[in-house]
């Protein structure tokens, strides 16, 4: 019998040890160890339009206090979207007949976005490894300048010592806004805002008020021809104030301030053709790189604005039974959230390809610092792809906006009055009759504030005499 040989006990003896992990498992799971913190950190897939569409689903219907509800307890769970839920609540507040409450709200949100424009660079880093979702709302550029417009309306309907500042900052802001975008070559994707005239029209009406500062309301009535010129109230105006009249004797004015229409909000939205570039870019690479790039099947989502098709487009207006007229937009919120979304769209798709990019750049790195291969590389495109796919858009808004600010100015002699308002399409009739008292005082002015989403008025009927 022959003798065994060292070399062929050592053979013997490794056949009888167990088996080390191969290397591509060990690489696979090491890799999706590495990977999956991102992941569930990511995960999510419900938006905030979703959680917050049972509480606009009650404000409609006209249950606020369970609207309200609801707001306060999605605030709760959801401290980054609180201030956007705020605004929803001061809305809530306003047409509830508590401007002052509506104001408090409006004014904090106000100075808490003020502070959010100030990057926070350990947010801003996160976001590239989640969504935008993940850092505090800043609030759009049209929502910052209509806290001003909605603090000047909910001054005006409570003590009106504030209105007059309010207003000025509304045009202060989006002047402001417009030069933070410019760029060092010159170039400003915001340069093309339109300026909003509401501001302007509540300045000038307000300097008017005082019956001396005549000089002030011309400057700000021309702001309004020039700013909104199809609004046919405008030269009106500018004539009134440089004649210094600002009410004939034994009159007072009546300003109806109407909230028209369900305004913009925000959904997810597929960006369709960058999708597409992005999945053939990924094919290249794999073709021409060493290791293969995680494909893109989770679309890049990115907000999109939608306003309804609202039932009415104006108020009729008579008093004691005679006509006055019909109220004008002074302010088409739908139509300026539409056109700043336009003119930031780039910004945003830019954005969220360069999250995309980085990402699965992340991914690349850890495949060649692996050395993966075969079943190693679908491991982490695995991951990748669930790493994609929780991507949201951010559908953050303000979503209880009207779709138009509208008003109209007439004069009435001293007296108690019966204020009547009908919604209109056109010249057809949509909907019931309302009436309601007003006071007219000699050289002063009475406001009153309606909110008409629908062909019927939801809320309060306010008035404030100034």
């Amino acid at each position: 019998m022959s003798r065994e040989t060292g070399e062929e006990r050592r053979a013997r003896s490794a056949a009888r040890e167990p088996r080390s992990t191969p290397p591509y498992r060990s690489a696979r799971f090491a890799s999706a160890a590495l990977l999956l913190p991102f992941v569930l950190l990511a995960t999510g897939c419900t938006s905030h339009a979703s959680r917050v569409e049972a509480a606009r689903r009650d404000f409609y219907q006209g249950n606020f206090a369970q609207a309200n509800e609801r707001l306060i307890e999605a605030k709760a769970k959801r401290p980054r979207e609180a201030d956007v839920m705020a605004l929803d609540q001061a809305i809530l507040e306003l047409l509830r007949g508590r401007p002052d409450q509506a104001e408090t709200i409006l004014r904090e949100v106000r100075d808490r976005f003020d502070h959010f424009e100030q990057r926070d660079l350990g947010e801003s880093a996160l976001t590239w490894v989640t969504d935008d979702t993940r850092r505090a709302y800043e609030g759009e550029d049209y929502e910052k300048v209509l806290i001003r417009a909605f603090l000047a309306i909910s001054d005006l309907m409570d003590d009106g010592d504030d209105a007059g500042a309010y207003a000025y900052q509304i045009n202060e802001k989006q002047q402001q806004i417009i030069d933070a975008a410019a760029e060092p070559d010159g170039t400003n994707p915001k340069g093309d805002y339109t300026q909003i005239a509401l501001g302007a029209y509540l300045y000038g009406l307000l300097r008017e008020t005082t019956g001396t500062d005549y000089d002030d309301a011309e400057r700000a009535y021309e702001r309004v021809v020039e700013w909104e010129p199809e609004f046919a109230a405008g030269p009106i105006d500018l004539e009134r104030a440089r004649s210094g009249v600002h009410s004939a004797p034994g009159h007072g004015v009546v300003h109806v301030i109407a909230l028209v229409g369900r305004g913009p909000y925000k959904v997810e939205a597929d960006e369709v053709p960058t999708s597409q570039a992005m999945f053939v870019a990924d094919r290249i690479l794999s073709i021409i790189g060493k290791h293969s790039v995680t494909p893109t099947i989770a679309p890049i989502k990115v907000p999109a604005i939608r306003t309804p098709i609202n039932p009415l487009d104006r108020l009729q207006i008579a008093c004691d039974g005679r006509a006055i007229g019909q109220t004008l937009t002074i302010t088409d919120v739908g139509l300026l959230a539409r056109r700043q979304y336009q003119a930031t769209l780039p910004l945003v798709v830019g954005k969220a390809v360069a999250r995309r990019a980085v990402k699965k750049a992340a991914l690349y790195a850890t495949k060649s610092a692996m050395g993966t291969q075969g079943l190693g590389e679908l491991a982490i495109d695995l991951v990748g792809i669930a790493w994609e796919a929780t991507e949201n858009a951010d559908t953050r808004c303000w979503g209880l906006l009207p779709e138009k600010i509208q008003v109209l100015r007439f004069e009435m002699p001293v007296g108690r009055h019966e204020l009547a308002m009908e919604p209109r399409l056109g010249a057809s009739r949509v909907g019931q009759l309302e009436t309601h008292s007003i006071e007219v005082m000699e050289g002063r002015d009475t406001f009153v504030l309606v909110h008409y989403p629908d062909t019927r008025r939801l809320g309060e009927v306010l008035t404030r005499v100034h």
